[in-house]
């Protein structure tokens, strides 16, 4: 893909120099730069859990998934915090 980016001339310049003493082109070098902050941020968010409805000791369920209005409501509830 092609694409424009608009950067600083101090950064695009210190980005073609690291590129250069690694003999590489800028290009690779911005792609393997974005792949790492990716992966940096990949890896530091939390993945929320999902929601567990009813008592874990009994196994007994209060939505049954199958039931798609009941788990739309389930779900409604948990993000507006109302039941």
């Amino acid at each position: 893909m092609r694409t424009t980016l608009n950067i600083s001339d101090a950064l695009a310049s210190e980005a073609r120099a690291h590129a250069a003493r690694e003999g590489r082109t800028l290009t690779s070098f911005i792609e393997e730069a974005l792949r790492d902050r990716i992966a940096r941020i990949d890896a530091t968010t939390p993945i929320e859990p999902l929601p567990t409805f009813g008592d874990p000791s009994t196994s007994r369920f209060l939505v049954d998934i199958d039931d798609r209005d009941a788990l739309w409501d389930a779900l409604e509830a948990r993000r507006t915090g109302v039941e």
